[in-house]
């Protein structure tokens, strides 16, 4: 019994260093992230911003793309993978709105 108790104890520090090592951990920084954004899309980067979605921490980059529309290139802050990449359109820009709302009137009620 008290190896288990051991075990459940060790396996709860590992996990709590590990999140503690994700928080504290650098980000890639702006320019790197641009880099990366404008290896996935040619085109021209409209808006750049760092930002918290789905609760994790990303670039987020619009790029007008040779077909004139806009697309989105998320590149996670912390390892530099790219998140999602996906071509605007007014549902989706409409959606994004709406969710940005609802998150930051659920943080107002934290």
């Amino acid at each position: 019994m008290k190896k288990i108790i051991l075990i459940a104890i060790a396996l709860s520090l590992s996990v709590l260093l590990a999140s503690a090592s994700a928080q504290t951990q650098s980000k890639i920084g702006m320019k790197k992230a641009k880099e990366i954004a404008s290896q996935q899309v040619a085109g021209k980067i409209k808006s750049s911003e760092l930002e918290k979605e789905h609760g994790k921490l990303i670039y987020s980059f619009d790029i007008l793309n040779s077909k004139g529309t806009i697309t989105e290139v998320n590149i996670d802050a912390y390892t530099g993978a790219v998140v999602a990449v996906q071509e605007e359109n007014e549902q989706t820009e409409a959606a994004e709105r709406q969710a940005e709302k609802a998150e930051k009137k659920k943080g107002k009620n934290q």
